[in-house]
């Protein structure tokens, strides 16, 4: 179970009280697949647009629009954060699945913002549709139900070459520990790391080091406080004080 692996969300200003972010854990025989399931919506209609400080996480979501439930996808993140213009109203849904276990075609995920009609052969549209006016907490329902889909057709499946590495992350410290840790030559971890993540070994490293600062003492991971500052910066766009002092966390 990936429950070392705790990826903070999106960064919401701490100014903005009209901004929603929920999650849930899944069912526990869904837990090697899915992080949480999560919802983000507007309380009412803001009076500017808002911008939603996305980090990276290495995980793939399946992103569903309940205002407009024609308009899904499975989404990731690349290395680097970005900002995403939600608008004025909005409120979105998704699953947050763990670093490596979605194995589907690369085609199907998309980056940046959605705002296209979701075409693709799994029911996205069917389970955003049968959430619509339902309270946050009955959202596992339709949600388990499409997790299961994905995982009998082998879309989702378990990895043990990221399991190992999430469990264990607080101990590599490198990308050579993190080869020795699941008995793989740095050769062989960066074709299997790319083939399932997208991720060299050492922008995963980078963005799983990054997750871990966030919940516990940076020194636990970077060598100085200045290689940290500049690391997270080059990152989230904002210095440790800046993002912390902006963002809830």
């Amino acid at each position: 179970m990936n429950s070392k692996y705790d990826p903070v969300p999106d960064g919401i200003q701490k100014k903005q009280s009209s901004v929603l972010f929920q999650e849930q854990k899944p069912p526990e025989k869904f837990q090697d697949f899915v992080h949480s399931y999560w919802e983000l919506k507007t309380v009412h209609d803001l009076e500017e647009d808002f911008k939603l400080h996305v980090i990276p996480d290495a995980c793939v979501n399946a992103l569903l629009n309940l205002r407009n439930p024609l308009i899904c996808a499975f989404t990731y993140r690349q290395t680097t954060y970005v900002e995403l213009n939600l608008g004025r109203s909005f409120h979105y849904a998704g699953i947050q699945f763990f670093p490596g276990v979605w194995q589907g075609e690369k085609n199907e995920i998309q980056f940046g913002f959605v705002n296209s009609e979701y075409k693709g052969k799994f029911p996205l549209i069917k389970t955003a549709k049968q959430m619509i006016g339902v309270d946050f907490l009955e959202f596992a329902n339709p949600l388990n139900q499409l997790v299961t889909i994905l995982i009998q057709d082998g879309i989702l499946r378990q990895n043990v070459v990221t399991e190992r590495i999430l469990n264990d992350i607080e101990e590599i410290e490198s990308v050579e520990e993190m080869a020795a840790a699941v008995n793989l030559s740095t050769r062989q971890l960066q074709r299997k790391l790319k083939e399932s993540t997208g991720f060299s070994p050492h922008d995963f490293l980078k963005i799983l080091r990054l997750q871990q600062a966030f919940r516990k003492d940076y020194l636990d991971f970077y060598v100085d406080q200045s290689h940290f500052i500049n690391h997270f910066k080059k990152i989230t766009g904002f210095t440790p004080k800046e993002y912390f002092k902006t963002f809830h966390v």
